[in-house]
């Protein structure tokens, strides 16, 4: 579905004032200024001020034309409105002019071709496109809300301003999309119970999980939402809380299933144990040694793979063959991608070994976008 924000941003060149209009009035009806105030009842100083647009129509004065020029007060009070609002806007894109730059941390031809947001030619039109797409009304507003929530993630390592921009807007895209799905209210408990249903789901075809984990986790007060990485993200999952509901945002960025997966579980063990203050940000370059991300590593470890299993799996076994893998996957209901990764990782065979039992997922392009199933 393409969820492309289409906003009107036009920005007049010009303005004409409410005076020149009230000038062309008085011409046409053979009024003087100084006639127009005596039969308004305001002061010559007041009538040349608003024809030099040095004062405002007011909605008093808006009701007096109405009866002296035959023209209905609204008439008058819009054309003030429009005028403000025209001032208004060419005074804001000449602010804006001076921040053309804040364009180049955003992978915009990406954020366009996903149906993120509309590509435009003017850059002034450009950067309005990308204000809207963050909801935000500057981009030193973008740089305080943004560079404010992932500098705490990010303080451990060297990423530049644009590293910031990329992963913001996969971020606020895992928002827009999370905002319109409907969640029961969060309910711990029955999102911890909910695990083990969801372990089941991994021997499944994406086309058969996705929409029976998004149904589990929505039940429970979990939006679980699929983004495609855009260029250099190198983010694989991420979890918040945001309008009353978590979201676990999920990237396919590494394709694997015993990746997938992990992170999954990884994820859901910061949504059930840790505060709705904390966000959670997993990806290359931001390994954290902290304890809070080593107890979520070996919470998704024993859930997918109970402990006990694979030591007994392991015991008689110098090298476990891959129809060995793949009996020993069946045996605890798992896929066989997850335990040959899991014994990738813990050394146990090599990296190059037993990846043909790994499901690799990939985005399907629907139209000019992409689809949220893999």
């Amino acid at each position: 579905m393409n969820n492309v924000q289409k906003v009107n941003t036009y920005a007049p060149d010009y303005m004409v004032t409410p005076g020149e209009v009230l000038e062309d009035y008085l011409e046409y009806a053979g009024l003087t200024q100084a006639s127009l105030a005596e039969r308004t009842g305001l002061s010559k100083k007041t009538i040349n001020e608003i024809i030099k647009a040095k004062s405002a129509i007011t909605p008093e004065t808006a009701l007096r034309f109405e009866r002296t020029l035959n023209r209905p007060a609204h008439f008058w009070s819009n054309l003030e409105r429009q005028y403000q609002e025209d001032k208004t806007r060419l005074a804001d894109k000449k602010r804006l002019q001076d921040s053309l730059d804040w364009l180049d941390i955003f992978p915009v031809n990406e954020m366009a071709k996903l149906g993120w947001i509309e590509r435009h030619k003017v850059k002034i039109e450009q950067l309005n496109a990308i204000l809207h797409f963050f909801g935000v009304a500057s981009p030193e507003l973008w740089e305080r809300i943004w560079v404010r929530n992932l500098q705490v993630e990010f303080r451990k390592t060297e990423k530049s301003r644009k590293d910031v921009g990329i992963i913001s807007a996969w971020l606020r895209q895992g928002e827009i999309i999370a905002k319109n799905q409907i969640c029961s209210k969060y309910d711990k408990q029955k999102f911890q119970d909910s695990l083990a249903g969801i372990r089941n789901l991994t021997t499944a075809e994406p086309n058969v999980f996705i929409p029976k984990l998004e149904s589990i986790c929505a039940s429970c007060g979990v939006a679980i939402v699929f983004v495609p990485a855009l260029p250099r993200l190198g983010i694989y999952g991420a979890t918040r809380w945001f309008n009353n509901k978590y979201i676990m945002q999920l990237s396919l960025y590494l394709k694997s299933n015993d990746h997938l997966w992990f992170t999954i579980f990884h994820e859901a063990y910061h949504i059930i144990k840790h505060s709705r203050r904390e966000f959670f940000i997993e990806g290359k370059g931001l390994e954290n040694e902290n304890k809070k991300e080593y107890e979520a590593d070996v919470f998704a470890q024993n859930l997918l793979i109970p402990p006990d299993q694979l030591k007994h799996f392991l015991a008689s076994l110098q090298k476990p063959t891959l129809f060995q893998i793949e009996q020993f996957a069946k045996m605890v209901s798992i896929a066989p991608g997850i335990v040959a990764g899991r014994l990738q990782h813990e050394g146990i065979m090599p990296m190059s070994y037993g990846n043909g039992l790994k499901v690799r997922y990939e985005w399907v392009r629907e139209g000019n976008n992409e689809s949220n199933r893999s």
